[in-house]
């Protein structure tokens, strides 16, 4: 096979290669520049030469891709929006009511019409999401923070404190979470949303405690876990360096679904009597106090409820989408 000849003097214009019947064949400096400087790899960066994205970054990545995720995103993102500022799209107290208005329909001014006291509809949706989305948030970051420390320490340490901690968990499993609420929060008389946040901590972190718990046992058998151990990194090193970044996907998607659940659990509390209580406005209240009138004014009922539906909907898509994005299996 005839080698490659070259020009000394750049007068050819480059190298002259010899082509597969025997001829020579010249390339161009730049063409020959090109063909060195090409990177391996496939087209737009997707060839192994490509740089690898993390976890998070990919599931990011589908998350904006998603339409489900970013219809419920928007949705939550109003909700939080007029449960923090109620005041930007209703200028009504929704404590100024007027008896002589009770149960009418849909007025100028007052779209959703009145309640059984001649309070405005609209205006108690509106205000009733505050209530609403500060129980679900609270009680879900209680509940992430209390479950994810009592899972993450029995699993990464395991012995006779993993095995109390899952009888325990057992234990509270057995109790009827309505049932619960009606024997607990029926001896407190406070008006606030405190303690049934403390009531769905109380009960809720058993939960978030168990998936925590299979997360960490996980990832500490990772080859990388054991590389950190065997280098002598400390515990704490390796709980906050190594294992909580890649044991705490499942935790964030059960929390995100979860989330909706306890907003639903206080209006169902609220319904009873024995959750929010007035004069706070909740979906849950007003609901309950429409229940006798479903018949004369359905208004009542529709708009509170499905505000709560519609909410309670938007989380658990977002939990599904967060689901879907950052669990490799589903891929």
């Amino acid at each position: 096979m005839p080698e490659p000849q070259y020009d000394p003097d750049g007068t050819l214009g480059g190298a002259i290669a010899p082509t597969g019947a025997g001829g020579t064949m010249d390339l161009a400096t730049a063409e020959g520049a090109t063909l060195e400087q090409r990177p391996e790899g496939g087209p737009q960066g997707t060839g192994p030469a490509a740089r690898p994205r993390s976890l998070w970054s990919d599931a990011w990545h589908d998350l904006r891709r998603n339409p489900v995720f970013l219809i419920s995103a928007l949705v939550i993102l109003f909700l939080v929006f007029i449960a923090i500022w109620p005041q930007a799209i209703t200028s009504q107290n929704p404590l100024d009511c007027d008896l002589a208005k009770s149960q009418e329909g849909s007025q100028s001014g007052h779209p959703f019409g009145f309640d059984g006291q001649g309070c405005d509809v609209y205006t108690r949706t509106v205000y009733g999401a505050r209530a609403s989305v500060t129980v679900g948030f609270c009680a879900t970051l209680g509940v992430a923070l209390l479950g994810s420390l009592l899972g993450g320490l029995a699993g990464f340490f395991g012995g006779a404190g993993d095995a109390v901690l899952s009888r325990v968990t057992d234990i509270f499993f057995a109790i009827p979470v309505v049932l619960g609420g009606l024997v607990l929060l029926s001896v407190v008389t406070s008006n606030t949303v405190w303690p049934v946040i403390g009531f769905m901590v109380l009960l809720g972190w058993p939960q978030v405690c168990r998936i925590a718990r299979g997360s960490v046992i996980t990832a500490k058998q990772n080859d990388y876990v054991q590389a950190a151990r065997a280098l002598g990194a400390s515990n704490t090193r390796m709980l906050l360096r190594h294992i909580a970044p890649n044991a705490v996907a499942p935790v964030i998607v059960v929390a995100t679904i979860a989330l909706g659940t306890y907003i639903s659990l206080e209006a169902t509390l609220s319904y009873l009597g024995v959750g929010l209580k007035p004069p706070t406005v909740s979906w849950g209240i007003d609901i309950s106090a429409a229940s006798p009138y479903i018949r004369n004014a359905p208004h009542m009922l529709l708009w509170p409820a499905g505000a709560l539906a519609i909410t309670v909907l938007a989380f658990i898509m977002l939990g599904d989408a967060v689901r879907d994005a950052l669990d490799p299996k589903l891929r």
